[in-house]
């Protein structure tokens, strides 16, 4: 790398830095952090657990915020000084260090914009397929595999709340919880239809097929949010659970089905070992369904936290997945595409998220 070009990559992150710290706003956050701190010291502080722990995690979060701003502007004043001394030994180096600030500085300023009110929460995944059956209910499971290696790669927790096995191959429905830190701010954006084009394993004829599964995403609700439901507008099913083995299945009646009466919204779980877990996990899943709902009337737009897929077929799709007559993963609202379909398909995810969180932000 030559040194205007170098040069020109430091003038680039200094403007970017000068961006960020508008973002961040440095005085207010310091002052945010103190405010946090001094509620620690409260002797009361800890009698409401899940309270003191989320003070506590918000004050981390602004710190870490300022570290990581602080440390970014240090290695580019460092560069800069190095820069300064005119040795072209120093140069390879140099250049080692702009390939790592750039990806660094990027995976921060993608980090500054979950800023959402929901953001921080984890994040609730079901994935359905679409008319088409085996060939659509074995890429629901892809796309299941996709976002459990996904949260692999992002040291995310995943726990399966409820999951029903195709008929042949594949899946009919799929909850899961994907839990840590933006889960839900990081995931949004893959609401909407998945579409796959491929030679069908399931086709003796080796025909090409088009497949379809809708993914929707919503926030877990956390304690702060009062969602109450009456006993009267629920009805509890029990039944056995099923599914792809290990702790998916049970042996006795432990799964739980809740209908909220007056909405037709349907919830299950099954995936705990006794039905009053599988009662919790349900009733909070509810909650966070009927609170969707409650924002999308009170602020008449679909689009705040989960809404409406659009019928799961052609032409409502964010995201096309195609393995034949080429490779090629396009999304559709950001324009962000890979040549190789694979690496998607294994979790690498990252471009189209952090594509899908650049162009949001643009829109506001």
């Amino acid at each position: 790398m030559e040194k205007y070009e170098i040069s020109k990559n430091i003038n680039g992150f200094n403007e970017r830095l000068k961006a960020l710290k508008t973002v961040i706003n440095i005085d207010q956050t310091t002052e945010a952090i103190s405010g946090y701190e001094q509620q620690m010291l409260a002797s009361d502080f800890w009698d409401n657990p899940k309270i003191a722990a989320e003070v506590v995690q918000k004050c981390n979060d602004l710190k870490e915020t300022l570290e990581e701003y602080n440390e970014l502007k240090n290695r580019v004043q460092d560069l800069e000084e190095i820069l300064s001394f005119n040795d072209e030994s120093l140069l390879g180096d140099i250049a080692d260090s702009i390939s790592s600030i750039a990806r660094d500085l990027e995976e921060f300023e993608v980090k500054l914009m979950l800023s959402g009110e929901y953001d921080h929460l984890n994040a609730i995944i079901e994935i359905h397929p679409g008319a088409g059956g085996t060939e659509a209910q074995d890429w629901a499971l892809m796309l299941y595999r996709m976002y459990r290696r996904f949260a692999e790669r992002h040291n995310f927790d995943v726990e399966v709340l409820e999951y029903q096995d195709g008929l042949e191959a594949g899946l009919k429905s799929v909850t899961m919880l994907v839990k840590g830190k933006n889960a839900y701010g990081i995931l949004k954006g893959e609401k909407g239809v998945h579409r796959l084009v491929r030679i069908s394993p399931f086709d003796s004829n080796a025909r090409r097929h088009t497949s379809f599964a809708a993914c929707n995403v919503l926030p877990e609700i956390s304690h702060e949010i009062d969602v109450t439901i009456k006993p009267e507008e629920i009805k509890i099913d029990t039944y056995r659970s099923s599914g792809a083995g290990g702790q998916h299945v049970n042996t006795t009646d432990s799964a739980v089905r809740i209908t909220h009466l007056e909405t037709g919204i349907v919830v299950t779980s099954q995936n705990e070992r006794s039905q009053i877990q599988n009662r919790e996990k349900a009733l909070n899943l509810l909650k966070s369904k009927l609170y969707q709902l409650e924002i999308e009337a009170r602020q008449n737009k679909i689009k705040n936290i989960s809404g409406h897929l659009g019928d799961n077929a052609f032409g409502n799709q964010i995201r096309s997945y195609v393995l034949h007559p080429y490779a090629l993963v396009k999304d559709l609202r950001t324009d962000a595409e890979s040549t190789n379909p694979q690496e998607v398909l294994d979790g690498d995810l990252d471009l189209f998220i952090n594509a899908y969180l650049r162009y949001t932000e643009s829109r506001d």
